[in-house]
């Protein structure tokens, strides 16, 4: 006997589960109320308020408040997002992702470790591997090269499936 598909969700429900993902948003405040952030369903810091009570932490103190603070908000944000979007299942890459979030710890600054701010470079430095796989091409200028004409989408897929180690 064959199976039958699983009946899919009606439309509407999908699309309230978009619309409740993307509206979601997370506050979270460091203990002493001194850093709150807002973080979005991708864990994407949205908003940093800082209160006068930094002007008395030392800036490693800052810098700890901002990034455990940034850590709740970004758990919490992806733990009611893996809720809301428990009804299509809990495989797949996103889930996944949502999962590593949960168990996200970044670094922390050490006591007593001081910060040198690194000056601002106006250009990258190129890569020094055997194997590069991306020319730099910032001195060059920007569009297509006048001297080969562009592969149109048609040539592309004509040639099939290709590998790059580069992907």
């Amino acid at each position: 006997m064959a199976e039958k598909p699983a009946p899919k969700k009606p439309a509407n429900d999908r699309q309230a589960m978009l619309e409740a993902l993307a509206a979601l948003s997370v506050d979270a405040s460091s203990p002493d109320g001194a850093v709150s952030v807002s973080v979005n369903t991708d864990g994407v810091m949205t908003r940093l308020r800082v209160t006068e009570a930094v002007s008395r932490m030392s800036p490693a103190e800052i810098a700890d408040a901002v990034m455990r603070t940034y850590q709740e908000a970004q758990q919490e944000s992806a733990k009611r997002s893996a809720k809301l979007m428990a009804p299509i299942g809990n495989a797949g890459y996103i889930t996944d992702r949502l999962r590593w979030r949960v168990g996200f710890t970044p670094s922390f600054q050490q006591a007593g470790e001081t910060v040198t701010p690194e000056s601002p470079i106006s250009r990258r430095t190129p890569a020094v591997t055997e194997n590069v796989v991306l020319k730099d091409r910032s001195e060059e200028p920007a569009g297509p090269a006048q001297s080969e004409p562009a592969e149109s989408d048609d040539q592309y897929y004509e040639q099939g499936l290709r590998y790059r180690p580069s992907w």
